[in-house]
């Protein structure tokens, strides 16, 4: 007999389990002689979708994103805020490079420090 696929089993029922039952050589189930076995495990496991999908919180989703007036000012502020954190992100950056650059310019290095000395001027010659 082929054992038919089945989603691994959580404790806490965070995942929907899939029932099976061992496939005969007629390819017939076990159970296919008693319908309302069958039945009661077909609702058994609709109950367990529609749990899963509550906990999925689908409902209030699909609400959102019918509201497109609130999805526009969602994604607006999102977006918003990432570019604030990019800009403020890439001046910290350049901020810690520039620093890295002067130091290593200050130690006057052969080669390395008279170019670095010449970036760093140009860079703050563009600051001004």
């Amino acid at each position: 007999m082929k054992q038919r696929w089945q989603w691994p089993e959580k404790k806490n029922q965070d995942a929907v389990a899939v029932e099976t039952q061992p496939i005969s050589s007629d390819g017939q189930g076990s159970k296919a002689d008693n319908p309302q076995e069958r039945i009661s495990l077909a609702q058994e496991q609709l109950d367990r979708w529609i749990a899963a999908m509550e906990r999925l919180r689908l409902a209030d989703y699909v609400r959102y994103a019918e509201d497109r007036k609130r999805m526009f000012w969602s994604s607006f502020c999102a977006g918003i805020a990432r570019g604030v954190g990019m800009a403020v992100g890439f001046t910290i950056l350049g901020a810690i490079l520039i620093l890295i650059l002067q130091d290593l310019a200050r130690h006057n290095l052969p080669l390395i420090g008279e170019l670095l000395s010449q970036i760093v001027e140009v860079v703050q010659n563009r600051l001004q």
